[in-house]
């Protein structure tokens, strides 16, 4: 019971407390640490301008069997949140996707103009970042809900262009890691080149 306070309190902190520059390392493990116990429809997001001054550009990462998303500013972990993505019938596509649109008053052309607000399209044929029901398992027709005030402050601090890599790893450490944003055909051009007198 202690153990559970103690988390809860933490998160209650990292929420609550601007972290402050100089304790970039503290701030983005107490992330770390709150995002492995969140719980559906919860997420963890300190000031983000405190945790980088200079602001770095946004990376997000969309881990499938963790249903979390994790937000990097440059190489460092600012926020974390529950996630709910495609279901069996309809799944998620792995991949490394730019931010193509946003609309902060989406409504679905696919499924009965149901609203996706704060939506950030990630490809032409319907898979988007939005606000929506987060039940903490995959339950959507492809799409990565989000907690709709992660999904405003999301919205906020990307651009079209943004890079969002979706995973079947389980994504762990407050560094991001690089190789992700690394196609496997961009491996195999390298590997070619590699062997070029």
């Amino acid at each position: 019971m202690n153990r559970i306070l103690s988390l809860v309190a933490m998160t209650t902190l990292v929420l609550a407390t601007p972290a402050k520059a100089s304790n970039t390392h503290d701030a983005t493990m107490a992330v770390e640490t709150a995002a492995a116990t969140l719980a559906p429809n919860r997420f963890v997001w300190p000031d983000a301008s405190l945790v980088d001054p200079v602001m770095r550009p946004v990376t997000v990462v969309v881990s499938i069997p963790l249903q979390r998303a994790f937000v990097y500013r440059g190489d460092t972990l600012v926020a974390a949140s529950s996630v709910s993505t495609g279901k069996d019938d309809k799944p998620t596509p792995v991949g490394i996707y730019p931010i193509l649109q946003k609309n902060e008053k989406h409504r679905s052309n696919l499924y009965n103009d149901a609203p996706m607000p704060f939506m950030q399209r990630l490809t032409w044929d319907g898979i988007a970042l939005h606000a929506g029901r987060n039940p903490g398992f995959p339950d959507s027709h492809g799409c990565i809900r989000l907690p709709t005030e992660f999904a405003k402050k999301l919205f906020a601090i990307t651009d079209v262009g943004t890079t969002v890599v979706i995973t079947d790893d389980f994504v762990e450490g407050s560094t991001l890691d690089r190789n992700m944003l690394v196609t496997e055909v961009m491996r195999a051009n390298a590997e070619q080149l590699a062997v070029l007198p």
